[in-house]
């Protein structure tokens, strides 16, 4: 269970199986990334749902991580919450050039991007269970 000393061990944890998750199901299922930009992109609703989540999740990863300037990944999982926030802003304000310019950032080298996002995942996990151990 989370307490305040491992609140930012544990959101990295869940940030390392999101990244993995995402990256294997993309090998696994080869242009699902792109079919679902593709699905966004077309659709008003989705866009709102997608800025809606992607800001509230930003937001509540900024408030609950309990920022320590000393400690190298607090800094990073607030920044990143700052930044998942911002996604979200940006996909209300600009939904559509924001969709292009991710879909541009994926390119056709969705295979590469999936890699990455697996080693990531993978790399992410262990630095958070390191974390928890020490924690302990």
């Amino acid at each position: 269970m989370a307490n305040a000393d491992t609140i930012t061990a544990w959101i990295t944890f869940f940030f390392g199986l999101y990244a993995f998750a995402a990256g294997l199901g993309e090998l696994r299922q080869p242009g699902f990334w792109a079919d679902m930009l593709s699905d966004v992109k077309r659709s008003r609703a989705l866009q709102f749902l997608t800025g809606m989540i992607t800001l509230v999740l930003g937001a509540t990863i900024f408030l609950v991580n309990p920022f320590n300037p000393t400690d190298w990944l607090s800094i990073l999982i607030t920044v990143l919450g700052v930044w998942i926030f911002l996604e979200g802003v940006l996909i209300f304000a600009f939904g559509d050039w924001f969709l292009n310019f991710a879909g541009k950032m994926m390119g056709s080298g969705l295979r590469i991007w999936a890699i990455l996002s697996l080693v990531l995942g993978i790399l992410i996990i262990f630095v958070a269970l390191w974390r928890l151990q020490v924690a302990t």
